[in-house]
């Protein structure tokens, strides 16, 4: 074999070298090599300058400089129960000592413990029997169900809503509503039909929520009046359309909640035609609403559950989804049906199986509800201080902030940035310390302030929220 490099070779093999000798580095350092060897192609670089961090506890990042950032978005709730739970942290070490590795064509009993832990909670909320496939990461479950509808029905177009998330994987993306996520790939298959989501603040067809008698959902009944409106055919009582993928709340579209009463029509709509309800409960489920799912806040059943996230409390990347029993026999949706090299890993099975026993334990609805009224209070008080805030809501402890100009509605990018900028940059000077806080930008102008603290977050913590809140909102527009 040849020994022979080349000199663009040579120069890798150096930079690799170098990087040996990072023990010390500085964090610029750091990140000029972070800037020639990593892909800028996930969401690193949507800050002006990306953050290090070294450590994590409870609510709480630190970074190198052993600064206390409070995290109000908890990677993207994916850690509910805080960061660095001892409790779950030792199921995962006790398992990576017995078996920590499986191929997922053998059994081990921690997939079937929580496998029955999850479909019995799902009975519980539903009183609708179903089985549990698990997947890797949230979009891959969406595929998933994806699949089992394809299967179940034949069809490929699908609904969602506007504003909807469920993931940046092919299948995924396509009923994605943002077109930013396909523009640079093409179409890799059917798009979904988008139909406007239930925005009240920002109403798509301009009618206020006092006054409209939900407008909104009339539009969707008007579709199947007759063969005109073009989603149903009535001679053969069919419709082109296999499911329809919702999310209680908007997640990534800005922590919207839909008026009382518009998923329960929906929901009648869909099953009086046939077409499959898939709940996406990935950002929103494990007791992020206060509720374990979402949907039980709604009085109607899903047909498919799709879950991930929260599972593993971020520890490993586990989901899966839910569907019932006559979607997911043996005899219809068989070995093989999908499949992934890594799905019920036993790592992920072991610490999701410790999630679930702690969210058997205590009285979490009441905890979080009770948590969630607090806080939407503190944004409440805020609102009232700061004009800009032109909207607040929450369910649980999924809570949002509309942030506006001066006119309390004309949506402000630019403030929302400035204050996720200024929460990272860690400067904050509040109560005779020095901190960061660490927010979520979503919604469909990026301008709402997405919260989803820990579920274990405290009251003075929740209080130490509103001061630092309260700060970067004042210091970005004396900024801007």
């Amino acid at each position: 074999m040849s020994t022979n490099i080349t000199q663009s070779q040579s120069q890798a093999v150096s930079q690799s070298a170098q990087i040996t000798d990072f023990s010390q580095a500085s964090e610029d350092e750091l990140l000029k090599v972070e800037s020639e060897v990593c892909s800028y192609g996930d969401t690193v670089h949507y800050a002006e300058k990306p953050k290090f961090f070294t450590n994590c506890q409870g609510s709480y990042l630190y970074d190198g400089q052993n600064t206390e950032y409070l995290d109000l978005q908890m990677w993207y709730s994916a850690v509910n129960l805080g960061y660095a739970n001892e409790r779950i942290n030792n199921a995962l070490k006790n398992q990576i000592d017995n078996l920590p590795q499986l191929a997922c064509q053998y059994l081990h009993k921690e997939k079937v413990l929580l496998a029955e832990k999850l479909s019995g909670s799902i009975k519980r909320s539903f009183n609708e029997k179903g089985r549990i496939h698990f997947n890797v990461g949230g979009a891959q479950a969406i595929e998933d169900a994806l699949k089992l509808v394809r299967k179940h029905t034949g069809k490929s177009r699908m609904l969602a809503f506007e504003g909807g998330y469920h993931g940046r994987t092919l299948g995924a993306s396509a009923i994605t509503s943002s077109y930013r996520y396909r523009e640079a790939y093409g179409e890799f298959g059917d798009r979904a039909e988008f139909v406007p989501f239930p925005y009240c603040f920002r109403c798509p067809y301009g009618k206020k929520k006092e006054t409209c008698g939900m407008y909104c959902i009339e539009q969707i009944e008007r579709k199947f009046d007759h063969e005109y409106t073009g989603w149903w055919n009535p001679k053969t009582q069919k419709s082109e359309f296999g499911a329809f993928f919702i999310e209680v709340i908007q997640g990534t579209g800005g922590y919207i909640a839909a008026p009382k009463g518009y998923f329960e029509r929906l929901a009648k709509i869909l099953k009086e035609r046939g077409i499959l309800l898939i709940d996406d409960e990935i950002q929103m489920g494990f007791f992020r609403t206060g509720k374990l799912w979402a949907f039980e806040h709604i009085n109607a059943k899903p047909d498919v559950l799709v879950f991930g996230k929260a599972l593993t409390n971020g520890l490993n990347p586990l989901s899966g989804i839910w569907a019932k029993e006559e979607l997911i026999t043996p005899e219809k949706f068989g070995p093989g049906s999908t499949h992934s090299t890594f799905s019920s890993n036993s790592l992920g099975t072991a610490t999701g199986l410790e999630v679930m026993k702690m969210f058997e334990e205590g009285n979490w609805e009441k905890e979080i509800t009770e948590k969630g009224n607090y806080f939407l209070d503190i944004i409440k008080n805020l609102q009232r201080k700061h004009k800009e805030i032109g909207d607040v809501d929450g369910t649980g402890l999924a809570l949002r902030m509309e942030m506006c100009e001066a006119d309390g509605y004309t949506a402000s990018r630019r403030l929302a940035d400035k204050m996720f900028q200024l929460g990272l940059d860690g400067n904050l000077k509040a109560n005779g310390k020095t901190m960061g806080l660490i927010l979520d930008i979503g919604g469909y102008y990026k301008n709402v302030v997405t919260l989803a603290p820990s579920l274990t977050i405290t009251k003075a913590e929740m209080d130490q929220a509103h001061d630092l809140l309260d700060l970067v909102i004042t210091q970005s527009k004396a900024e801007l």
